[in-house]
């Protein structure tokens, strides 16, 4: 299913790698799942939410005793006497490649891919590069929402290309990534869209465009559409082309280039799932949905997450030091005023992290 990617037992890890994974044989690699080198030359499972081993069925409530489990994890390591805390510290990050991530983004963001391997989920851990202590921290809160949320991104982005792709049968189609990183919730999109609408994508050209400061994640990102793609993968036989763009949020002339030189008539869909609006500024929001307001299709869709500021969340934050904006449904609506988006195409799930904005009708 994926090209010939296999490692020897013996192999080293480039000293220069930066999740600080090693090699491992494929003995435990699972069937029906793609597989991708990751930068350390470790081979990585590609996230495909239509397949069980990721795929999630979760209620609210699911979530809601997730969440209180973490704080309540939380709370006992805070009473921990400070020294012990501070000699375990160091242990715990030897001893997890997830751990040691999320610290080492105390005070910014979580880079793309340590929180694409937040993203695999315990189970589908591999045992050559991860610990009994890496899915301790897969299966907690944190890691679970990061899941559910990209869950829910490509749902969004599949719904919000059904009409269009119909309507427009041979248009090219484009996926808009900001700060995609390995672009996984536009791979997930195409996937839900092949099993479930499959006559909607043949005889179209299609690009994913990742417009992201880095470029580790989006390497990993066209890796992973390659075998998807490979003969016997859910992909196989559509002309997916992918494209890194690099990009700071705060300059939108990367963006407004790339929507200048889009086809006329071309479908195009946007997203930035743990992006945009979890670590922008009003400002920085507002310039990129105003440049994407000019450049693009009266039916275009902007799919993005939002970290919600609910009771349980505000107990919980206590014990981030990431640089998470948090939105009050008020301030979210105040942020969008005059800007000539509104929300739409709320869909069931077991959070509300995703949300489609479209075009207002009356905005000039």
């Amino acid at each position: 299913m994926v090209p010939e990617t296999r490692l020897a037992k013996g192999d080293q890890r480039p000293d220069n790698a930066p999740l600080g994974l090693t090699m491992t044989a494929p003995s435990w690699k699972k069937p029906g799942i793609c597989y991708a080198l990751a930068e350390e030359g470790v081979e990585l499972p590609v996230i495909d939410v239509t397949h069980p081993a990721f795929r999630l069925d979760l209620t609210a409530e699911d979530m809601e005793r997730s969440l209180a489990d973490h704080i309540a994890t939380l709370d006992r390591r805070e009473r921990l006497p400070g020294l012990l805390r501070r000699l375990l510290l160091p242990f715990y990050r030897r001893r997890s490649v997830l751990l040691r991530g999320v610290l080492e983004a105390q005070g910014s963001f979580l880079s793309g891919m340590n929180t694409y391997l937040m993203k695999l989920g315990p189970d589908n851990l591999g045992p050559g590069f991860c610990g009994r202590l890496d899915r301790k921290v897969a299966a907690s809160f944190p890691a679970l929402s990061a899941r559910v949320r990209l869950q829910e991104a490509a749902r969004h982005l599949a719904l919000a290309l059904e009409e269009p792709l119909a309507a427009r049968p041979g248009a090219p189609l484009h996926f808009l990534n900001i700060a995609g990183g390995p672009a996984s919730d536009s791979l997930n999109a195409l996937l839900l869209l092949r099993r479930d609408h499959p006559a909607l994508l043949p005889g179209r050209t299609i690009h994913i465009h990742v417009l992201d400061l880095h470029k580790e994640a989006p390497r990993f990102g066209e890796r992973s559409l390659a075998a998807l793609g490979a003969e016997g993968g859910p992909l196989h036989g559509l002309p997916v082309a992918f494209e890194h763009l690099d990009y700071h949020w705060s300059d939108t002339a990367v963006l407004r280039a790339l929507l200048g030189r889009l086809e006329p008539g071309a479908v195009v869909v946007g997203s930035s799932e743990g992006g945009l609006f979890v670590y922008g500024s009003d400002g920085e929001i507002r310039d990129n949905l105003q440049a994407l307001k000019d450049g693009t299709p009266e039916d275009f869709t902007m799919v993005v997450s939002v970290t919600w500021d609910t009771p349980m969340v505000r107990r919980s934050r206590r014990f981030s030091r990431l640089s998470v904006r948090y939105f009050t449904r008020e301030g979210f609506a105040d942020l969008l005023r005059g800007t000539g988006w509104r929300p739409e195409k709320v869909l069931p799930g077991p959070t509300r992290q995703i949300v489609s904005l479209v075009k207002s009708p009356s905005s000039p």
